[in-house]
């Protein structure tokens, strides 16, 4: 494992179980300050789906601040984007910005921005949107397979002066796998969001290969339009 990898607040979160993960896995969350590299990953999501009609006022409130991609799609080009950065507030983040091309809204792609924290209580905190106004833990765990599974846990909602624990019943929790085929050299994910009283509302799969360019600025469509102090 290399030493950024090992530095990465990733590795940090994860502690022993990180050195369980495929090594390019490890090389792809290994993405840090410490370790000089970002993270750019170009593929195809070969299946991104839907809950039911009802679900869909869910995904389109999201959409507004890119905390969702709402529109199903087979064979949609995409993008992810880390970059490693200091906030604002002297935390070490890492940004995480996909981009699904959609073939059917030409000009019109779908946008899903996080960025990632290592919170004060040695867990990840994932703010997602364009003006992290979503917190969100994480769990991340290594599989016996070497590939790694990220759930979310608790969520809190922040806009200026407000703060609360966004209640369950209105959110969903995601699943998501991510492994690496030595066949192919491709990284394969699989992702679903479901509520507990509505079901399944989100989800996609696809393949991509990567590129560790070293880390300059991130550039500016990567980054929020404002941070949040608070975890």
């Amino acid at each position: 494992m290399s030493t950024g990898a090992a530095r990465s607040m990733f590795a940090l979160a994860m502690g022993d179980d990180f050195a369980r993960l495929h090594p390019m896995l490890q090389r792809r969350f290994g993405v840090s300050l410490a370790g000089g590299y970002a993270c750019i990953g170009r593929g195809v999501m070969s299946r991104i789906r839907r809950g039911p009609w009802w679900t869909v006022p869910f995904l389109h409130i999201g959409r507004i601040r890119n905390i969702l991609a709402p529109y199903p799609g087979d064979q949609v080009p995409f993008t992810v984007e880390n970059y490693p950065y200091r906030d604002p507030f002297g935390r070490e983040t890492v940004t995480f910005v996909r981009t699904f091309d959609y073939p059917r809204r030409p000009g019109r792609p779908g946008r899903f921005d996080a960025t990632m924290i290592l919170g004060a209580q040695g867990r990840i905190v994932d703010y997602l949107g364009t003006h992290q106004h979503l917190a969100v833990d994480l769990e991340l765990t290594a599989e016996p397979d070497g590939s790694l599974r990220l759930r979310s846990d608790a969520q809190r909602f922040y806009a200026g002066p407000i703060g609360f624990r966004f209640p369950m019943l209105f959110s969903g929790r995601a699943d998501l796998r991510e492994s690496f085929d030595d066949e192919t050299g491709e990284y394969v994910i699989r992702l679903e969001v479901r509520n507990r009283v509505f079901g399944f509302l989100f989800g996609y799969e696809g393949r991509f290969t990567c590129e560790f360019p070293r880390a300059e600025a991130p550039p500016p469509h990567v980054l929020p339009m404002q941070h949040e102090r608070r975890e």
